[in-house]
């Protein structure tokens, strides 16, 4: 139980540190007006759209499941 909390605490700490870092490095008060764009290690846009994807497809195979 201990080793499954630590993998689940490891992953959030991971995701949040990672967005952490990707929101100062596209941060104008971070960088300043004129900084060059610095790449981030999400492309989050992607991210967000198959998240999206996921969900939809969980909802209609949960509405397909539970029709029967």
């Amino acid at each position: 139980m201990q080793t499954f909390f630590g993998m689940i605490l490891g992953a959030l700490l991971l995701g949040c540190g990672v967005y952490v870092y990707d929101s100062m490095q596209t941060s104008s008060v971070a960088n300043g007006e004129v900084a060059t764009a610095n790449r981030t290690i999400v492309n989050w846009d992607v991210a967000k759209a198959d998240w999206n994807a996921l969900q939809d497809r969980a909802h209609k195979d949960w509405v397909r499941i539970s029709s029967k």
